[in-house]
This record gives C-alpha cells, sequence and structure tokens, in this order.
C-alpha cells in the first residue's frame, strides 16, 4: 500500500511518475512490490529506510540504471537527470578541473559552433546565407548563455571550494585521489551538471561538518527537483521538504521534512495499531458468537456472521522498523581524570621525513565527559585517537590515560575485525559464548540464521560497523574511543547507538560529523584547526555551526 499526499491546487506538474513498480533479484528475492508515486517539479525529497529496504535499487530504477521487473516509470518529455551513486569510480586519467569540464560539454560544443558562426560571417565571400547565419548565431548565443556558457568557469570554483577542493587541488590527476576524495569530486561533477532531477545516494558520506553546511545551503536555493538517500537527519531536517519511506517493500508518503515525519509516522502507527486491536476484538467477539450458536436455535445467525467474518478485509499489524539491542556498561570505575595530554604534537613520520598536523593544548578529560572531536577531512582526528590509544608516538610531548582506565577502541575503517573470521568466530573470541549463545546476542545485532556464518571480509560497511559495536558492548570498558561509529549506519542504528551511549555510564571520545549524535552526546568540542586545536564547552549546537562555514571559505 502506497500512502498518497492530498492534492495541492498550487502543486507544480509531476516531472516523473512511477507505477505499480516491482524488483526482484536472481527472480527470487523480492524487493518491493506495486510502488506507485510521483515526484513534482522542484520538490526536495528524501527517500528512507533501514539499510537493505531497497533505496539505492529504487534510485537506480529511476536513474535508468537497472530496469524494473514490473511496471513502468514515465518522466517529463526531455528531463535531463542526474545520478550520484555510493560508490564512485573514475576510470580516465583526467585532472579534477577537467572532469568537472565534462559536465559543460554541451556548453563547448556549442561555443566551438558559434566560432564557426563568427568565422563564417566575416568570410568576405559570403552570400545570400548571411541572414541565416545571423539568425543561427543569435539563436545559439541565447542557449550558450541559458546553459551557463558566459559564467561557468565561476560556478566550477564555486563548487569545487564549496566541496573543500581549493586551486591547488584542481591539476591534480583524479585516478589518484582517495575513495572519500573521489566521491566529493563525483558529488561536484553531478551538481555541475544542473539536472532538472537531481538522483543523489549518499551526497553526505565523505563530508567533513563545513563541507556538509555548504552543501546544505547550495541544496536548499537549488532550483530543479531532488530524491535524496541520505543518513544524515540535520541534512534531511535542512533540505527536504518531503518523505518516502520505504519498510517492508511498501512505500509510505510523508510532508514535511524529517522531523515532521518521524512524528507524522509515529502517529500513524499509533493510529494503526488501535485499528488492528479494535478490529481484533471485533474478530474474537465475532467467533466467541458462532462457537457458542453454530449448533443451537441461532445456527442460521452463526452462519451468517461466519460468511461477514470471511469476507472481512484484515487490518495488518503495524510493524516497527527492525531496531539494534544494545546495551553497555563499564565494569570498573576509572580515577577522575581519565586522559591528560602535556606539550602534545599529533603527527606522523617517515624514515625520510617528519609531517606535524597540530599542537594540543594541556588538557584533562574527567571521568564521565563525552567530547566530541571535530575538524575538516585530513586535518589529523584520526591520528589523534591513534596517539591516545598508543598506536601512534607523539611527535612530542604526552597523552596518558588516567589511573583504572580500560579503554576500547571503534576504528573508522574496522581494522580491528580479522576478515578472515566469521562474525560468529570474531564475536567468540571476546566472549566464551556457547554457538547458541552467540547466535542470540548476534540477534539483538540484526544477524539472524546464516548472517552468522558470513566471514568479516565479505560483509557490507553497514554490517561491518554493526559487528564493531557488538565487540564494543562487550568489552565493558570505562573510556570508548570511536572514530565515525555511525558511518553506514542507517538512521534507525544511529539512533539506538544514541540511546547506548547516552546511558553509557563511562567517559567517550569520540570523532563524528553526525551533527545529531554530537548534540545529545557532547559536554564538550574539541575543534581543529589552524595546526592546534581549540576547547569548546557544551554540544554542538551551543558551539555554534556558523563559524565552520566562515572558516571554510
Amino acid at each position: 500500500m502506497t500512502l498518497k499526499q492530498p492534492k495541492n491546487p498550487n502543486t507544480k506538474p509531476a516531472i516523473l511518475s512511477a507505477n505499480h513498480l516491482s524488483k526482484t533479484y536472481s527472480g527470487i528475492f523480492p524487493v518491493f512490490q506495486n510502488l506507485s508515486f510521483e515526484v513534482n517539479a522542484g520538490e526536495k525529497v528524501a527517500l528512507v529506510g533501514v539499510n537493505g529496504a531497497g533505496k539505492s535499487t529504487l534510485l537506480k530504477l529511476l536513474a535508468g540504471i537497472e530496469e524494473p521487473d514490473g511496471g513502468a516509470i514515465t518522466f517529463q518529455g526531455g528531463l535531463k537527470t542526474a545520478y550520484l551513486a555510493q560508490d564512485i569510480t573514475f576510470d580516465s586519467d583526467r585532472t579534477l578541473y577537467e572532469e568537472m569540464l565534462v559536465a559543460f560539454e554541451q556548453v563547448h560544443s556549442l561555443h566551438a559552433e558559434l566560432r564557426r558562426l563568427e568565422a563564417a560571417m566575416t568570410d568576405p565571400e559570403i552570400t545570400g546565407d548571411f541572414e541565416k547565419l545571423l539568425a543561427d548565431y543569435a539563436k545559439l548565443t541565447a542557449r550558450f548563455e541559458v546553459l551557463g556558457g558566459y559564467d561557468y568557469e565561476n560556478r566550477i570554483q564555486q563548487v569545487l571550494t564549496g566541496l573543500g577542493f581549493g586551486e591547488d587541488w584542481w591539476p591534480r590527476p583524479i585516478a589518484k585521489f582517495s575513495g572519500g576524495q573521489k566521491t566529493r569530486a563525483a558529488l561536484a561533477r553531478t551538481l555541475l551538471s544542473n539536472p532538472d532531477l537531481l538522483l543523489l545516494d549518499e551526497p553526505t558520506n565523505h563530508l567533513d561538518l563545513a563541507t556538509l553546511e555548504w552543501l546544505e545551503g547550495f541544496l536548499q536555493e537549488w532550483p530543479g527537483t531532488i530524491m535524496v538517500i541520505s543518513h544524515d537527519r540535520v541534512f534531511l531536517d535542512k533540505v527536504v521538504g518531503r518523505v518516502l519511506d520505504l519498510s517492508e517493500g511498501k512505500l509510505a508518503d510523508y510532508p514535511g521534512n524529517y522531523t515532521r515525519y518521524v512524528r507524522l509516522r509515529a502517529e500513524r502507527i499509533e493510529r494503526a495499531a488501535k485499528e488492528y486491536e479494535a478490529q481484533q476484538e471485533q474478530i474474537a467477539r465475532t467467533e466467541e458468537y458462532i462457537r457458542h450458536y453454530r449448533a443451537g436455535s441461532r445456527a442460521a445467525q452463526a452462519q451468517g456472521r461466519q460468511k461477514l467474518l470471511d469476507r472481512l478485509e484484515r487490518v495488518e499489524k503495524p510493524r516497527e522498523h527492525s531496531r539494534l539491542r544494545l546495551s553497555l556498561r563499564a565494569e570498573l570505575q576509572s580515577g577522575r581524570v581519565v586522559l591528560a595530554t602535556h606539550n602534545l604534537t599529533v603527527g606522523w613520520e617517515s624514515p625520510d621525513n617528519i609531517f606535524p598536523l597540530f599542537e594540543v593544548p594541556d588538557l584533562e578529560v574527567e571521568r564521565g565527559e563525552r567530547v566530541a572531536l571535530i575538524g575538516p577531512n585530513g586535518c589529523g582526528k584520526t591520528t589523534f585517537l591513534r596517539t591516545v590509544m598508543g598506536e601512534i608516538s607523539p611527535l612530542e610531548g604526552w597523552a596518558e590515560p588516567g589511573q583504572g582506565v580500560q579503554a576500547a577502541y571503534f576504528a573508522q575503517t574496522h581494522e580491528g575485525l580479522n576478515p578472515r573470521h566469521t562474525i560468529l568466530e570474531e564475536i567468540r573470541l571476546l566472549h566464551p559464548f556457547s554457538a547458541e549463545e552467540a547466535r542470540t546476542f548476534l540477534g539483538r545485532f540484526l544477524f539472524s540464521k546464516d548472517d552468522v556464518f558470513k566471514p568479516i571480509g565479505q560483509l557490507s560497511g553497514g554490517e561491518r560497523s554493526r559487528v564493531a559495536l557488538a565487540k564494543i558492548t562487550l568489552s565493558k570498558a570505562n573510556l570508548l574511543v570511536l572514530d565515525e561509529p555511525t558511518n553506514h549506519l542507517d538512521i534507525y542504528a544511529r539512533e539506538a547507538l544514541e540511546d547506548l551511549l547516552g546511558e553509557y555510564n563511562g567517559t567517550i571520545l569520540f570523532v563524528s560529523h553526525d551533527r545529531y549524535l554530537i548534540d545529545r552526546l557532547a559536554t564538550q568540542v574539541w575543534e581543529v584547526s589552524r595546526g592546534g586545536l581549540a576547547v569548546h564547552r557544551g554540544n554542538y549546537s551551543s558551539f555554534g555551526s556558523s563559524g565552520l562555514v566562515a572558516r571554510a571559505g
């Protein structure tokens, strides 16, 4: 069933209509069935749901990358679509700037044709075709202007700078970029293509806070239509005005941003639960009447009620999204001071050189604090965490744990997981579970049945994050050092993690770009910038995000 919004007389025309879409994989595994919806010009629509619900598949159908097994998608004539995938590959040897020029191929083609017409019109041997040449030139000039032919260089500069690529990056070969840099480059190229319909699958991945806020502002002002998958709730609140919830193979439609969607969905589930319970009570009363009178003087009435019961359209029991069920308590209490630094310089060194990243003022973290470490990508946040954990030696000074501190580390790249182990083997290394106990424990992390026998190396990013979280909950540590713990987690898993960390009785030092998480947890924000670290008391909102955009510029 698809819940549709009421018609608004001021609504713009639909630019795409999806009718009764179905998709299965290998002809066996259904992803969704019978989905129908429309998207109107200028709408900014979020597509939400748990990992594996089929969100990326639906976006690929709209982008024409995959075909539906049933149903059809109709687009407005001449609609220009651009699609940003989660997994980015660049096969060319172009530089970053040359890759951006790909978005303006039509502009360059028009420019070449305008030069040809100019040469023809200045030819002294031209005869009666001059008027036609002049008319063609005027038409192409208008088209050139509409496509941004006179300001495309400024647009490239605006987008690349906004996404964190200064001019020193422009001549670099994009094939040598990191995965996160390639994702940002692909996002830049997608935005510069200026489509009518923009399809974005996790565009906020690999963006630091300043870049996230720039992208939010850019998309808020962008006049086209957007369909976006994102697990960043602040981003969805700021950018979208409609939410499509894909769950259990069905699509529900909600007006408003993410916060309003959460409220409306809760209200809908509450109403549906009451309707289901009321119908169940009616069915129970009817069945009792039929049992009591089926053989007596009221057998005819009982038979009639049975027929009505057989024809009754049953109300489905509303189902909540599957949620992680997490718990974590520190086994021992640490001393008052959990972490201290003195004259600390963070960086790394090779056999030939030393690379200082930033200096740290003398700090003390007390028991129970929640410290969020923020700053631009590449500034050294992960290096700082690894220095605190003793994995990297400081260039100067020291960082030492306090008395009785037992630390557990969640690495952004999950290098603490053995790719050759199964999930079951990885968990049983930490705790003497029986096989059945381990399976029950892993069920709390949404690993069921044969999932537990999957090798770590074959898991998705979200699955690996859940295994790493499972290991953290078994640690009973009193200091958690977390590097981007919400990466790859869907919104519902993020909320479960926030509940876990909010109730945790130890100390937390964490790196995150998830502003919801920082706002809910942080008692301090440590900001890395300009080669130093500044301490701000309070959470992200009290710290204030406006300075980030200014510093990014």
